[in-house]
């Protein structure tokens, strides 16, 4: 029971297949209580229900303050504080720079990096009143190594973002006793590959990596735990990568 007593705020938590609700079941399984936040309401309440009694499930648009600001002060309300974040919403697109407009850059950024800004700037008022928390962000491979499989340069570059912005976060917050630190996984298996991957292009990727197979949502779930636990008490400003080695550096 690593999070006996404390509360949970994730975000994008609401995919069948996806790692925010990987990440919620095996918080709630570790005592925590959970606040799943995600932009369909109906599928948040109907994760929350699967976690057991005493979780709840919220909507909220990562890419508007008014809508964080006010999801937080519902969690808080709640359970009387907020001791982790975990910033896991995001989106993707499978496209070349020169097929970037506008508005799909502003989109991919809104939600992958402002969407990060926006929450923990809301959570990290109430984790400053406890003295303490934790808060993890998303980021991804592509990232490090300019690119994916399934997503743009606009993705890597607002994933990039996210290593600067939570490492500036950890910085700034620790003498809080807010620790802030980011996970970067390799290709998943959850709803975003869906079966975009065939058999052949499956086996061309494991090639690549070293452990020999894709990764699992739970996967990433059990970095979050210790990330959030505190297993970690003496860990910030860390960027872990779970990806089978597939980027090693």
């Amino acid at each position: 029971m690593l999070l006996h007593g404390k509360t949970a705020v994730i975000s994008g938590a609401a995919s069948r297949r996806g790692i925010g609700l990987a990440t919620a079941r095996l918080f709630a399984s570790h005592g925590a209580k959970v606040a799943i936040l995600d932009l369909d309401l109906n599928a948040a309440h109907e994760a929350a229900s699967t976690l057991g009694e005493g979780h709840i499930g919220l909507r909220c648009d990562v890419t508007d303050s008014e809508a964080c600001r006010s999801a937080v002060a519902a969690v808080a309300g709640k359970f009387g504080g907020i001791d982790i974040l975990i910033n896991n919403a995001g989106i993707t697109q499978p496209v070349k720079t020169l097929e970037i407009d506008a508005k799909s850059w502003q989109r991919i950024v809104d939600v992958n990096l402002t969407g990060v800004l926006l929450l923990s700037q809301a959570v990290i008022p109430h984790m400053k009143n406890r003295g303490k928390g934790s808060i993890a962000c998303m980021s991804s491979v592509s990232a490090q190594r300019g690119g994916g499989i399934f997503g743009g340069p606009h993705y890597s570059a607002a994933k990039a973002g996210v290593l600067g912005l939570a490492k500036a976060m950890a910085r700034e917050f620790g003498p809080d006793g807010i620790r802030v630190n980011c996970v970067t996984p390799g290709l998943i298996e959850t709803d975003i590959t869906g079966d975009k991957l065939t058999p052949s292009m499956k086996a061309d990727i494991i090639k690549g990596i070293p452990l020999g197979r894709l990764g699992a949502a739970s996967d990433v779930a059990n970095i979050y735990l210790f990330l959030a636990s505190d297993l970690s008490a003496y860990v910030t400003g860390a960027v872990i990568d779970v990806n089978g080695g597939m980027l090693i550096h």
